[in-house]
């Protein structure tokens, strides 16, 4: 708890963390009022690639927060190919915001003649889309994926719904093969934009999230403080088994601020 009070900077996954579907959870922008009075820097991170950056600002707008910080794993991942596919014919399995992001920021998406593929969380997922997204993968085509998460958090009778991961295993079943790079959390590309964006160092800085194979796994991969909330996927019985032990347990967002001074 001590290293709280030397934090400069707060990297905060959104669903399941902030809010959870569309519904802001209890605290949430409590504790942004207290970073703000602290003058402690923020940017949400998040995972989802099925929606834009706009989007997510339109959504925080919405809920009571004007802010532009936000990164996604969609961004991140088209900083990837731009640095390393500069140019290249790209088949995305995404839809179609995903795909207007990706060709705002300058990729060269396309259905046929691909020369890489990529995977995002596909919300219209086709039989037709995923044969195609096969062939390529089976042709050996450079397959990158923008995060690895098996299940989206949902405000839902399950609380969940299947994410990337699900199609990813999907892929491997039917072809053998598996990302070459995955972009998001818990991986150094997306931490590697995260921390430009803020001008932040990993020792100063805190990763907030529910899940503990992508937003503790981050925090503990690179030197970050992980703190774990309990409003989204980690359950307190997961904490016995996984592996990501985070440095931090507490139960929401705005039971940190009292760790602020």
């Amino acid at each position: 708890m001590e290293r709280l009070k030397n934090i400069k900077c707060f990297l905060l996954d959104m669903d399941g963390t902030f809010y959870l579907g569309d519904r802001l959870l209890e605290g949430s922008l409590d504790f942004i009022r207290a970073l703000e009075e602290r003058g402690i820097s923020y940017l949400f991170l998040t995972n989802n690639s099925s929606k834009s950056a706009d989007h997510y600002i339109q959504k925080l707008h919405r809920m009571g927060l004007d802010t532009k910080n936000v990164l996604t794993s969609g961004q991140a991942t088209a900083m990837y190919i731009n640095e390393h596919y500069k140019g290249v014919p790209t088949f995305l399995l995404g839809n179609d915001i995903l795909k207007e992001e990706m060709i705002r920021m300058g990729v060269n998406v396309v259905e046929e003649g691909a020369e890489l593929v990529c995977i995002g969380y596909d919300t219209s997922f086709t039989y037709k889309k995923m044969c195609t997204f096969c062939d390529y993968l089976r042709e050996g085509k450079p397959y990158i994926a923008t995060h690895p998460d098996f299940n989206c958090p949902v405000d839902s009778k399950t609380g969940f719904e299947p994410d990337i991961g699900a199609i990813i295993a999907y892929a491997k079943a039917a072809t053998g093969r598996e990302p070459m790079e995955i972009i998001g959390k818990p991986n150094a590309q997306i931490v590697r934009a995260a921390l430009e964006r803020t001008g932040s160092k990993a020792e100063e800085t805190c990763m907030v999230g529910d899940r503990l194979y992508t937003d503790i796994a981050t925090g503990l991969n690179f030197g970050m403080l992980s703190l774990l909330v309990m409003t989204g996927e980690a359950t307190y019985e997961d904490l016995k088994t996984t592996p990501f032990k985070p440095d931090i347990v507490l139960e929401r967002l705005s039971k940190i601020i009292k760790y602020l001074d």
